[in-house]
């Protein structure tokens, strides 16, 4: 049995609007303006009526604010964890364990970014680059891997293959599913081959050029990278916790979530069921570690008053 599918001038707008907005994307402007115009444009064609194509423009918004709020939800809750684990240094002896085995840098280039691919795994990429980066950066570059290797491999595992697949939230894949009408266990399933071929290929390249420029001597005058500005400010509002209370919560953290992707597995939870799972950990984690780092404070706003 062949399916016949006949294209209409809605389906070559909505093209031409998609390339359009790629477009953008590569010269890097900003795409709401081409998205508006767009849903405008395919309201007109579809409806005749100028009336409800200007309504479609807000009713627009309100469907994506429907489906994106879980996504914009857990963003910030692990993005407010993530900040106080860095402001107490949990996040320095969660990552110093692993230091230890970056001695080359290709050892630097790959250790980097699996333990970048795996922290974004569960905290996503953004906020992973803050919780490893500082930490990882000076060893790299201590070992002679420049701090745009460095860079390269955070962002490619990250925002790469962790981001592109993101097996253990599962905020991206959930809405592919939902805008495609599928289970996300298939659209999971049907990125395996993408995200590997994508990961091995780029990894695997962008190594292959650094190694090149380090024997060329291209990072010869610029190998260790220079503090950011912003790090005094980062220091001065650091949260002093007691090494052992330290050691103690970087051990736990880790296997909480661990425990959720055990969770995961047993019970078959996917989707948003798996972004609430992680991103209740991650609550529980902020309000627990910001009570013991502030200890009677913790529960009290600057005025003093409890909340």
């Amino acid at each position: 049995m062949i399916l016949e599918i006949a294209l209409t001038s809605l389906h070559w707008v909505y093209l031409a609007f998609i390339l359009f907005i790629m477009a953008m994307l590569v010269m890097r402007r900003d795409t709401m303006l081409v998205c508006v115009f767009g849903i405008l444009a395919l309201g007109l064609i579809a409806t005749d009526s100028l009336g409800s194509s200007v309504s479609g423009i807000f009713n627009s918004f309100i469907y994506a604010i429907k489906e994106l709020i879980g996504t914009i939800l857990i963003i910030s809750i692990i993005v407010s964890m993530s900040r106080i684990l860095i402001r107490t240094g949990i996040n320095e002896v969660m990552v110093a364990p692993l230091t230890r085995f970056i001695r080359t840098p290709a050892m630097a280039y790959w250790g980097i970014g699996i333990i970048m691919m795996v922290t974004s795994w569960f905290f996503w990429p953004s906020p992973g680059v803050a919780l490893i980066g500082a930490v990882l950066l000076p060893v790299a570059t201590r070992v002679g891997l420049p701090a745009l290797g460095a860079a390269m491999a955070m962002n490619l595992f990250g925002h790469g293959i962790a981001l592109s697949g993101d097996y253990i939230i599962q905020g991206a894949p959930k809405l592919t599913a939902d805008a495609a009408g599928l289970p996300v266990s298939q659209v999971m399933e049907a990125s395996v081959p993408l995200v590997a071929v994508m990961g091995v290929v780029t990894t695997a390249t962008a190594f292959w050029l650094i190694r090149r420029d380090l024997k060329r001597g291209a990072f010869r005058d610029g190998l260790v990278a220079e503090p950011p500005a912003g790090d005094a400010g980062r220091k001065n509002d650091a949260i002093p916790m007691a090494p052992s209370l330290k050691r103690v919560l970087a051990a736990i953290i880790p296997l909480l979530f661990l425990a959720d992707v055990g969770a995961m597995i047993a019970f078959k939870l996917q989707g948003g069921d798996a972004t609430a799972l992680i991103g209740g950990t991650a609550v529980l984690i902020l309000i627990g570690v910001t009570l013991l780092a502030h200890g009677d404070r913790g529960a009290r706003g600057h005025d003093g008053l409890p909340h």
